[in-house]
């Protein structure tokens, strides 16, 4: 074989292997590529669909459902990847309710696109029976995993946990609710059993982590941001957590500017977020995956 032949087979060998790694690369270069995911949410909205009155009161003219839909639409426009979330306590708290029980607030969560939500002390307030009705309305998942529904009409009407798949990351959401005890009148919430959120929470995101593989855990909580006394709040839960990445809470409308940590039993932080109540501000949680590790950030935005 002479030279010339030698070097044109060699040519084409190499050209082969270069069109073999330029098929690859694109692939390759899509797994490094960071995922961005924008996690909104609120908490204890509590029937307040329009905004407060212009009567001079510090929240005169903030919130209503019409702001938070431009907000929504503004920030879907800007991220490709939005999930949407609350904490519970949807209902009671203005005429809304009295009047009509809470279809209005659930009919509008589905405009606005609402993917999970949790339950709160205050949905019992039209009892179990109402909550099979309203809660029947909503396009989105109902997230409670420490509710021992099996004996009322609410069982199969809610899920422990939810898995969400945006650009190839997982992430789990699962609820927990508060002590029904002395909070929710026994003859609304029936049969339904409390189980202690702190074992719960543990299994749900070990599970989620472990058997499920979701990158990121999210807990809905409305336990309350941190009490003096001995009840499980959010800080307690973190702090005796594993595996959970987040925790977007309710009950104590607790008005945070941006989320806090504290270390979980691994000294790995937890990320808290609350933003008050009645719909003044949504919060917001970014997230940046690359190599496998999430970079968080968040705020408090003010709808007004």
């Amino acid at each position: 074989m002479d030279a010339s032949a030698s070097n044109r087979r060699q040519f084409l060998k190499l050209l082969g292997t270069a069109a073999v790694v330029g098929s690859i690369t694109p692939d390759v270069l899509a797994a490094r590529k960071a995922t961005s995911i924008t996690i909104l949410h609120t908490n204890d909205v509590h029937s307040r669909l329009d905004p407060f009155p212009m009567d001079g009161g510090r929240n005169a003219g903030r919130g209503g459902v019409a702001r938070r839909a431009t907000l929504l639409r503004q920030i879907r426009q800007q991220q490709a990847n939005v999930l949407l979330f609350d904490a519970g306590d949807v209902f009671q708290g203005t005429p809304y309710f009295n009047l009509y029980k809470g279809e209005p607030e659930i009919l509008a969560m589905n405009q606005l696109g609402y993917d999970a939500g949790t339950l709160g002390n205050h949905d019992f307030d039209g009892g179990i029976d109402n909550m099979v009705t309203q809660f029947g309305k909503a396009t989105f998942p109902v997230l409670i995993a420490n509710y021992d529904f099996k004996n009322t009409v609410m069982d199969g009407h809610t899920m422990p946990y939810k898995i969400f798949r945006r650009d190839g990351v997982r992430i789990g959401v699962f609820g927990l609710g508060i002590r029904p005890d002395g909070l929710i009148p026994k003859d609304a919430y029936r049969e339904t059993k409390y189980l202690d959120p702190i074992e719960i929470g543990n299994d749900m995101a070990g599970k989620l982590r472990q058997n499920e593989k979701c990158d990121f855990v999210v807990c809905l909580s409305h336990l309350g941001f941190k009490y003096d006394g001995p009840t499980v709040s959010d800080n307690v839960l973190a702090a005796k957590s594993r595996n959970i990445d987040l925790i977007i809470g309710g009950h104590t409308h607790t008005f945070l500017d941006a989320p806090v940590t504290v270390n979980n039993l691994d000294n790995k932080p937890v990320w808290i977020n609350q933003v008050g109540f009645a719909g003044i501000n949504l919060g917001r949680i970014d997230l940046t995956f690359e190599r496998g590790k999430a970079t968080v950030s968040g705020q408090a935005m003010e709808i007004r």
